[in-house]
């Protein structure tokens, strides 16, 4: 007696998550929102603003004058994230250390250039929402949640106001 073919399931098809998670602050339209400041550069971390005077001229890093965040206003989480998303994209050696050198102080640029590749991880690494702390006036502490497929990592951030300017000062990564 000859047999029947069996039936062959279908495969399923999941949907692909998307590369990029959203920001915090994007709401859908018409939510009373206002549209985010204009940036500059890839990393979005330079916001417009006016020339420095001589009096707030920054110090002069091996790239040029450090900027640092600008307007002498903390930087918002936003800012916080693109700075931590390139911190983390630079310790797993997929962005060079120049690309963030006008936020940190020279001490933390030699220290980033010095700690290397310390983030292993076959995907781009994605920073979560940073955690914002302020221990006194003038100083603002991040802890960022970097995930990197298998295993996850944390970056904290130290940054300080440096006469107008918030630059970072020191990291750590676990």
């Amino acid at each position: 007696m000859p047999r029947t073919p069996r039936p062959v399931p279908i495969p399923r098809l999941r949907s692909v998550p998307p590369a990029d998670p959203p920001y915090d602050d994007e709401r859908a339209p018409g939510s009373g929102t206002t549209a985010p400041p204009p940036t500059q550069g890839a990393l979005a971390l330079a916001y417009e603003r006016p020339g420095p005077t001589a009096r707030d001229e920054p110090s002069a890093g091996p790239y040029g004058p450090r900027r640092g965040f600008p307007g002498g206003s903390p930087p918002d989480e936003r800012a916080l994230r693109n700075l931590g998303q390139a911190m983390a994209e630079i310790l797993a050696g997929r962005r060079p250390p120049a690309a963030v050198a006008e936020h940190l102080t020279d001490r933390a640029y030699a220290e980033l250039v010095r700690a290397g590749t310390m983030i292993q991880t076959r995907r781009p690494p994605r920073v979560a929402v940073p955690h914002v702390n302020r221990p006194r006036d003038g100083a603002i502490e991040a802890c960022l949640l970097v995930h990197c497929g298998e295993r996850s990592r944390v970056i904290a951030l130290r940054l300080e106001r440096r006469g107008t300017q918030w630059l970072c000062t020191d990291f750590e990564t676990a």
